[in-house]
């Protein structure tokens, strides 16, 4: 038996903040992160859905010297709502946050089986760390970004990562136990990538050198000063690696 959604607005101030570690949990639904788009004088907005058998989600924020932790949960309901079989990968509620360009972010996301879409093109991130148990994972990172950690996970559906333009130094990891990963890069940027599948298929754009059966790389990758180092794993589905100027021409 279905039951209703209900939602809660978001609204939580800025104190001043210069920088965040961001931890969402929200629970089996899904979840979208954004920039604020309107200039608010807000550290976070957006909109959280729940059950009508569930408490509201729990929200807290702390600010100490210019460094804000923000704290979204969902909370368990009275029992498990029913997920139907072509209702696979996706939740019952979904929460929207939009968080502060001007706030460096640290980004820890979690769902149990719903859909997690990071659109992060707009903002400043230093680390995202995104687990999944069986929902897909879309993450676009910041177009600027040196020095980004990134660990996107799931268990048994697809990872898809947009790296931006202008990165430098990054670190991907994206690994999923059943479903395909995708990796798209700039042209321009170079790369050194360790790619795996148990029983998928490994494709690596063909501008990549192979150095060894599980990894390649850019011409002049040591000495690049815009470079990632991506490691993209699946247990069963494929692994690909994409550059967008292949891309544009498929």
């Amino acid at each position: 038996m279905a039951k209703n959604v209900l939602t809660q607005p978001l609204s939580e101030p800025l104190g001043g903040a210069k920088t965040a570690k961001v931890h969402i949990d929200v629970g089996d639904g899904n979840l979208t992160i954004d920039s604020l788009t309107g200039g608010e004088p807000v550290l976070a907005n957006g909109m959280l859905q729940y059950l009508e058998s569930q408490e509201l989600p729990i929200r807290s924020v702390d600010t100490s010297n210019g460094q804000a932790t923000l704290t979204l949960k969902a909370r368990r309901g009275k029992q498990s709502w029913l997920r139907l079989p072509w209702a696979a990968c996706n939740g019952a509620t979904t929460w929207q946050v939009h968080l502060n360009p001007d706030v460096i972010a640290d980004i820890n996301a979690h769902s149990n089986g719903g859909n997690i879409r990071l659109d992060l093109a707009s903002l400043q991130v230093n680390r995202l760390a995104v687990d999944n148990g069986g929902g897909n994972i879309d993450v676009a990172l910041p177009e600027h970004a040196a020095n980004l950690d990134v660990m996107a996970k799931t268990g048994g559906g697809g990872v898809s990562i947009a790296i931006g333009s202008l990165a430098s130094s990054n670190r991907i990891e994206a690994a999923s136990g059943a479903g395909n990963v995708v990796i798209h890069l700039p042209g321009s940027l170079a790369a050194r990538i360790h790619a795996t599948s148990g029983m998928g298929k490994v494709i690596i754009d063909p501008c990549f050198s192979q150095i060894d059966k599980t990894t390649f790389q850019s011409p002049g990758y040591d000495h690049a000063a815009n470079r990632v180092e991506i490691t993209a794993k699946s247990g069963a589905g494929n692994v690909t690696v994409r550059t967008k100027v292949a891309e544009n021409h498929i």
